[in-house]
Protein backbone atom coordinates (compact mmCIF):
# COMPACT_ATOMS: atom_id res chain seq x y z
CA UNK A 1 0.00 0.00 0.00
CA UNK A 2 1.33 3.84 -1.05
CA UNK A 3 0.68 6.14 1.60
CA UNK A 4 2.35 8.79 0.13
CA UNK A 5 0.79 11.97 -0.48
CA UNK A 6 -0.70 13.64 -4.12
CA UNK A 7 0.96 16.61 -5.46
CA UNK A 8 -3.01 17.50 -5.02
CA UNK A 9 -3.06 16.72 -1.05
CA UNK A 10 0.63 18.31 -1.14
CA UNK A 11 -0.58 21.41 -2.54
CA UNK A 12 -3.41 21.76 -0.20
CA UNK A 13 -1.14 21.06 2.87
CA UNK A 14 1.15 23.63 1.72
CA UNK A 15 -1.36 26.45 0.31
CA UNK A 16 -3.32 25.97 4.37
CA UNK A 17 -0.37 26.26 5.52
CA UNK A 18 0.87 29.43 4.31
CA UNK A 19 -2.63 31.09 4.97
CA UNK A 20 -2.74 30.37 8.16
CA UNK A 21 0.70 31.00 9.26
CA UNK A 22 -0.48 34.55 7.73
CA UNK A 23 -1.95 35.02 11.20
CA UNK A 24 0.64 35.07 13.47
CA UNK A 25 1.32 34.83 17.20
CA UNK A 26 0.05 38.10 18.06
CA UNK A 27 -3.14 37.50 16.41
CA UNK A 28 -4.01 34.15 18.45
CA UNK A 29 -2.57 35.81 21.44
CA UNK A 30 -5.45 38.91 21.36
CA UNK A 31 -7.83 36.41 20.34
CA UNK A 32 -6.93 33.84 23.14
CA UNK A 33 -6.56 36.89 25.98
CA UNK A 34 -9.88 38.22 25.23
CA UNK A 35 -11.76 35.30 24.72
CA UNK A 36 -12.57 36.19 20.88
CA UNK A 37 -13.69 34.05 18.12
CA UNK A 38 -11.31 34.19 14.85
CA UNK A 39 -13.71 35.63 12.43
CA UNK A 40 -10.84 37.40 10.38
CA UNK A 41 -9.32 33.75 10.10
CA UNK A 42 -12.59 32.40 9.76
CA UNK A 43 -13.30 34.86 6.79
CA UNK A 44 -9.98 34.44 5.17
CA UNK A 45 -10.45 30.45 4.76
CA UNK A 46 -13.94 31.24 3.35
CA UNK A 47 -12.74 33.54 0.45
CA UNK A 48 -9.85 31.11 -0.50
CA UNK A 49 -12.18 28.53 -0.70
CA UNK A 50 -11.42 26.24 2.60
CA UNK A 51 -14.44 26.07 4.11
CA UNK A 52 -16.21 24.00 1.00
CA UNK A 53 -13.28 21.55 1.47
CA UNK A 54 -15.13 18.58 1.33
CA UNK A 55 -18.55 19.80 -0.18
CA UNK A 56 -19.69 18.20 -3.80
CA UNK A 57 -18.89 21.00 -6.13
CA UNK A 58 -22.48 20.97 -7.64
CA UNK A 59 -23.13 23.12 -3.82
CA UNK A 60 -19.97 25.06 -3.98
CA UNK A 61 -17.51 23.03 -2.60
CA UNK A 62 -13.92 21.47 -3.83
CA UNK A 63 -15.24 17.84 -3.41
CA UNK A 64 -12.38 16.85 -1.64
CA UNK A 65 -12.12 14.15 0.88
CA UNK A 66 -10.99 13.13 4.31
CA UNK A 67 -7.66 12.86 3.52
CA UNK A 68 -7.15 16.13 2.66
CA UNK A 69 -9.75 17.47 5.49
CA UNK A 70 -7.46 16.07 7.61
CA UNK A 71 -4.21 17.66 5.92
CA UNK A 72 -5.86 20.81 6.08
CA UNK A 73 -6.48 20.47 9.92
CA UNK A 74 -3.28 20.04 10.69
CA UNK A 75 -1.69 22.69 8.56
CA UNK A 76 -3.85 24.37 10.21
CA UNK A 77 -2.41 23.63 14.04
CA UNK A 78 0.91 23.27 12.37
CA UNK A 79 0.86 26.86 11.93
CA UNK A 80 0.56 28.10 15.59
CA UNK A 81 -2.97 28.40 15.10
CA UNK A 82 -3.70 25.29 17.13
CA UNK A 83 -6.90 23.98 17.97
CA UNK A 84 -7.91 27.86 18.47
CA UNK A 85 -7.87 27.72 14.76
CA UNK A 86 -8.58 24.31 14.11
CA UNK A 87 -11.55 24.09 15.75
CA UNK A 88 -14.34 26.74 13.65
CA UNK A 89 -12.47 25.63 10.58
CA UNK A 90 -13.30 22.23 11.61
CA UNK A 91 -17.10 22.97 12.05
CA UNK A 92 -17.16 23.66 8.22
CA UNK A 93 -16.03 20.38 6.70
CA UNK A 94 -16.95 17.34 9.03
CA UNK A 95 -20.73 18.05 10.43
CA UNK A 96 -21.84 18.89 7.14
CA UNK A 97 -20.70 14.96 6.24
CA UNK A 98 -24.23 13.43 6.88
CA UNK A 99 -26.24 15.92 5.06
CA UNK A 100 -23.76 15.46 2.68
CA UNK A 101 -24.51 11.66 2.55
CA UNK A 102 -27.86 11.37 4.06
CA UNK A 103 -29.86 14.97 3.52
CA UNK A 104 -32.48 15.44 1.04
CA UNK A 105 -31.90 17.13 -2.24
CA UNK A 106 -33.37 20.03 -0.96
CA UNK A 107 -31.72 20.61 2.21
CA UNK A 108 -28.16 20.02 0.56
CA UNK A 109 -29.22 22.93 -1.74
CA UNK A 110 -30.72 25.39 1.32
CA UNK A 111 -27.16 24.44 3.68
CA UNK A 112 -24.23 23.55 1.41
CA UNK A 113 -23.55 26.17 -0.61
CA UNK A 114 -23.73 28.87 2.51
CA UNK A 115 -21.50 25.91 4.53
CA UNK A 116 -18.95 26.71 1.37
CA UNK A 117 -19.02 30.07 0.91
CA UNK A 118 -18.52 30.63 4.86
CA UNK A 119 -22.04 32.82 4.80
CA UNK A 120 -23.67 30.36 6.92
CA UNK A 121 -21.84 28.55 10.55
CA UNK A 122 -22.29 25.84 11.81
CA UNK A 123 -22.45 24.55 15.84
CA UNK A 124 -22.43 21.14 17.25
CA UNK A 125 -23.76 20.31 21.24
CA UNK A 126 -23.49 17.35 23.20
CA UNK A 127 -24.52 17.04 26.67
CA UNK A 128 -26.33 14.55 28.83
CA UNK A 129 -27.08 14.46 32.80
CA UNK A 130 -24.35 11.76 32.70
CA UNK A 131 -22.23 11.69 30.45
CA UNK A 132 -21.94 15.77 29.61
CA UNK A 133 -20.00 16.30 27.00
CA UNK A 134 -18.40 12.73 27.03
CA UNK A 135 -20.14 11.36 24.05
CA UNK A 136 -18.77 7.78 24.54
CA UNK A 137 -20.74 7.88 27.57
CA UNK A 138 -23.93 9.39 25.44
CA UNK A 139 -27.54 7.22 26.59
CA UNK A 140 -29.79 9.20 24.20
CA UNK A 141 -31.21 7.05 21.28
CA UNK A 142 -33.14 8.00 18.10
CA UNK A 143 -36.12 5.78 16.70
CA UNK A 144 -37.92 6.70 13.50
CA UNK A 145 -41.58 7.16 14.18
CA UNK A 146 -44.27 7.89 11.40
CA UNK A 147 -47.19 9.46 12.62
CA UNK A 148 -50.30 10.62 11.24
Amino acid sequence: MDLALTEAQTAVHREVGALARSFGWDYWRRKDQKAEYPTEFVGAFARAGWLGLAIPESYGGAGLGIVEAALMLEAVCASGAGLSGASPIHFAVFPPLPIIRYGSAALRERILPGIAAGTLSLAFGVTEPNAGTDTSRIETTARRSRTG
